[in-house]
């Protein structure tokens, strides 16, 4: 039921369903849930499903998985392991970059990338 820019994931996901002509029941099937189920989530009845249930209805829906999954208030299953693996380091570039713009973030990660890729 978490809420963003005013609307709820269910809201959302209801708006984004019907923007593609999918059924409630179309879509609850290729999700691999029940209709009554996602009747719930839509009318925020019910909290918004696993990550790996956001993740498969974003691919469905060709939706950001991450930006549905932060708006169902969830986080895609790898970043805790990701987070694990710095469990010092990670953290600390997180809060680092709290707060930076959207493109800067993009020049950030381009960046790491090219680094990685260079191994520096």
């Amino acid at each position: 039921m978490t809420k963003s820019r005013g609307k709820a994931f269910g809201q959302v996901l209801r708006e984004k369903r019907m923007n593609k002509g999918l059924s409630l029941r179309k879509f609850a099937q290729m999700v691999g849930i029940s209709p009554t189920y996602l009747s719930q989530v839509e009318q925020m009845n019910v909290d918004p499903p696993t990550a790996d249930r956001v993740k498969r209805m974003a691919e469905i829906l060709g939706e950001n998985e991450d930006e549905l999954n932060a708006l169902a208030g969830r986080v895609a299953e790898e970043l805790p392991e990701i987070i694990n693996e710095e469990p010092t380091e990670v953290p600390d570039l997180l809060r680092a970059v709290r707060g930076m713009t959207a493109e800067q973030l993009r020049k950030l990660r381009e960046t790491a990338e090219r680094m990685k890729k260079e191994g520096d």
